[in-house]
């Protein structure tokens, strides 16, 4: 099973253009983030996270003061997986740079790659084409 979509909550700081604006915001509130990590804690798999432990990661970018040029943006979407799914997470990526087209989305699309059976090393790499 794969939940997936907007959950409106940045879980860590790693999540969030300067985290110290957000202090005060309910998608940074203390009780969204723990709403959040007692679904993981159930045994759902962040699968960005997975992949990318380490990396900034952002999926909307308001309209305003230019924040996708500046890469001031949240990660908000999630794709949260099941944990016969997580053992077939191959790949998960931002298509970010779907973000910078005229009229679009203020999110890029978020995408999971499984594979038929189960995965025992996984492959992790750069998040693609997230704006400087």
């Amino acid at each position: 099973m794969l939940l997936a979509g907007d959950f409106n909550v940045m879980p860590t700081e790693r999540d969030v253009y300067k985290p110290e604006r957000w202090l005060d915001d309910a998608l940074f509130a203390p009780e969204v983030r723990d709403a959040f990590f007692r679904l993981t804690g159930q045994g759902w798999t962040d699968a960005l996270r997975t992949i990318h432990p380490d990396e900034t990661i952002y999926i909307f970018w308001d309209y305003f003061r230019n924040a996708y040029g500046r890469n001031a943006g949240l990660r908000i979407d999630h794709l949260l997986l099941s944990p016969a799914l997580a053992s077939r997470l191959v790949d998960a990526q931002v298509d970010a740079h779907v973000r910078g087209w005229d009229k679009t989305s203020d999110h890029a699309p978020v995408w999971i790659s499984l594979a038929d059976g189960t995965v025992h090393k996984r492959r992790q790499t750069k998040v693609a084409n997230q704006p400087a």
